[in-house]
C-alpha cells in the first residue's frame, strides 16, 4: 500500500475512518443546513445571529474541552464516544423534526448548537486520542492526516450536497440525513476488535489534573508557541461559515447553492494539504509557520475579490495553508506529549481551537453586518498573517525552539547513551 495510505493498512483504523467519512460528510451538510437556516430563514441575512449560533457551537469547548480531555485520560475512549456521537445524532434529528415541521424558532436553533457543543466537548479530545489506540504510535502522523482527508473530503462533498438539497427540498431534511449518518459510526465502533487496541494506562483520579496539564504545557516552548497561534487564528481566521455566507449572500448575491459550493471549493485546497501531510514522517516547523503566514496573505487577497469566481479560486490556497497549519499543530502534539497527558493537552489544543472560534465569531459576524462582509474578511486575514509573522520573528531570535517528537527525543536518548558507553569504553 502507498506509504500515503499505509495507516489502512490496520482493520480497526479502516472501519472507523469508513463510519468517520460518513459522519463528517452529513456534518458539513448539517452545517450549511444551519448557517442557511439562520440567516435566510430565521433571521433577515443577520451575520450577528449567525456568529452566535457559531459562538454556541463552540464555546464549549473553551469551558467544558479541558474536563473533557481528562476524561480521556482517565476512562475508555470508545465508550466515551459512544454516547458523544449518539447525543450529537439525537440533537440533529430532533432540529430537523422542528424544521419540517415549521415549528423552529431562532432559540432552536441556538439551543441545538449549544447541545451539539456540549457534546464535542467531550466527544473531541476522545476522538482525538483514540486514533493512537487503533494504529499505534509508529502510525500517528499518517493517521492523523488520514483523519484530515476523510474530515475534507466531507468537506468537498457535504456543502455541495447540502447546498443542492437546500434549494430543492429545504433545510430540514439535511438536518435529519445528518442524523442518519451518525449510524454509520455508531456501527463502526461496534464493529472494532477491542483486543487490538493500545490503549495507554488511564490515570487515576485526583485533583488539580486540569492544572496539571496546563502546566505541562507551560514548561513546553513549543507548545506555547503552537496555543498561541492556535487561539488567534482560530478567532480571526478560520470562521468560514460566517464570512463564506456573508460574502456569498451580500457581497455576490449569491443562493444557497453557490453558498455551498464555496465550502467543497475550499475543501479542494484542505484536502490536498491533508494528503500532502499524508505522506511526510513527521511535523516541521517551517510548515506551521508557513502555513499560518501563507493563510493570512491568501485570506486578505480574498477579500478584494472583485467576482464570486475569484473569490472561490483564492479559497483553494486558503484552504491549503490552513490545513498544514493545523495538521503540524495536532501531528506535534500527538507525537511529542506523553500518553499520560495526551488527552488532556490535546483538549486544551481544542478548546483554545474552538473557543477561539467562539469568541471571534459575533465579532466577525458584527463587521460584516455593520461596516461589510468584506472588511470582516480582510481584518481577519491581516491579524492572521500578523501572527504568522510575529512567530517567524519569534522563533528566528530562539534558535533552540523546534517542534519536539517522541521519536526525536528517543533518537536523542539513544545517541547520550552511546556516548556515554563510549566514555566509559575510552576510560
Amino acid at each position: 500500500m502507498s506509504a500515503t495510505f499505509r495507516a489502512l493498512e490496520n482493520r480497526n483504523y479502516r472501519i472507523w475512518a469508513g463510519g468517520a467519512l460518513v459522519s463528517n460528510i452529513g456534518t458539513w451538510m448539517q452545517r450549511v443546513a444551519q448557517d442557511w437556516l439562520v440567516l435566510t430563514v430565521l433571521t433577515n441575512n443577520s451575520g450577528t445571529a449567525v456568529g452566535i449560533t457559531t459562538s454556541l457551537q463552540f464555546l464549549p469547548m473553551l469551558l467544558l474541552g479541558p474536563y473533557g480531555g481528562v476524561l480521556a485520560d482517565r476512562f475508555r475512549k470508545r465508550v466515551i464516544l459512544l454516547w458523544t456521537q449518539l447525543a450529537m445524532g439525537l440533537t440533529g434529528l430532533a432540529l430537523g423534526l422542528l424544521v419540517v415541521t415549521g415549528a423552529a424558532q431562532l432559540w432552536h436553533a441556538y439551543l441545538a448548537a449549544l447541545c451539539l457543543g456540549i457534546a464535542s466537548a467531550i466527544d473531541a479530545p476522545a476522538r482525538q486520542v483514540f486514533v493512537s489506540e487503533l494504529v499505534g504510535q509508529e502510525n500517528i502522523s499518517n493517521a492523523v492526516a488520514l483523519n484530515s482527508a476523510s474530515f475534507n473530503t466531507a468537506r468537498l462533498t457535504g456543502p455541495a450536497i447540502a447546498g443542492v438539497l437546500i434549494a430543492w427540498v429545504g433545510t430540514g431534511p439535511v438536518f435529519l440525513l445528518n442524523a442518519a449518518s451518525f449510524a454509520a459510526v455508531l456501527f463502526s465502533l461496534f464493529r472494532i476488535r477491542t483486543s487490538e487496541l493500545t490503549p495507554p494506562a488511564p490515570i487515576s483520579r485526583s485533583k488539580h489534573q486540569v492544572a496539571e496539564g496546563v502546566a505541562y504545557v507551560r514548561r513546553r516552548p513549543d507548545l506555547m508557541l503552537i496555543m498561541v497561534m492556535v487561539g488567534i487564528l482560530g478567532a480571526f481566521g478560520m470562521n468560514f461559515a460566517i464570512t463564506n455566507a456573508l460574502m456569498a449572500t451580500t457581497v455576490f448575491s449569491m443562493g444557497p447553492g453557490e453558498f455551498g459550493l464555496l465550502g467543497s471549493i475550499m475543501a479542494v485546497g484542505t484536502l490536498a494539504g491533508a494528503l500532502l501531510a499524508a505522506r511526510r514522517s513527521g511535523p516541521r516547523l517551517r510548515l506551521l509557520l508557513g502555513g499560518a503566514v501563507g493563510m493570512g496573505f491568501f485570506t486578505i487577497l480574498s477579500s478584494i475579490s472583485p467576482s464570486f469566481w475569484i473569490y472561490a479560486a483564492l479559497l483553494i490556497p486558503v484552504g491549503l495553508a490552513s490545513i498544514t497549519f493545523l495538521n503540524s499543530c495536532n501531528t506535534s502534539i500527538q507525537l511529542s506529549v506523553e500518553p499520560a497527558f495526551r488527552g488532556r493537552v490535546l483538549a486544551l489544543y481544542l478548546a483554545i481551537l474552538q473557543g477561539g472560534t467562539a469568541v471571534g465569531a459575533p465579532l466577525m459576524g458584527w463587521i460584516g453586518s455593520e461596516f461589510g462582509a468584506r472588511w470582516a474578511v480582510s481584518t481577519g486575514g491581516i491579524l492572521v498573517l500578523l501572527t504568522g509573522l510575529a512567530a517567524v520573528v519569534v522563533v528566528s531570535h530562539r534558535n533552540h525552539l523546534t517542534l519536539r517528537t517522541t521519536l526525536r527525543h528517543a533518537m536523542r536518548r539513544r545517541s547520550a547513551a552511546e556516548r556515554s558507553t563510549s566514555r566509559e569504553h575510552a576510560a
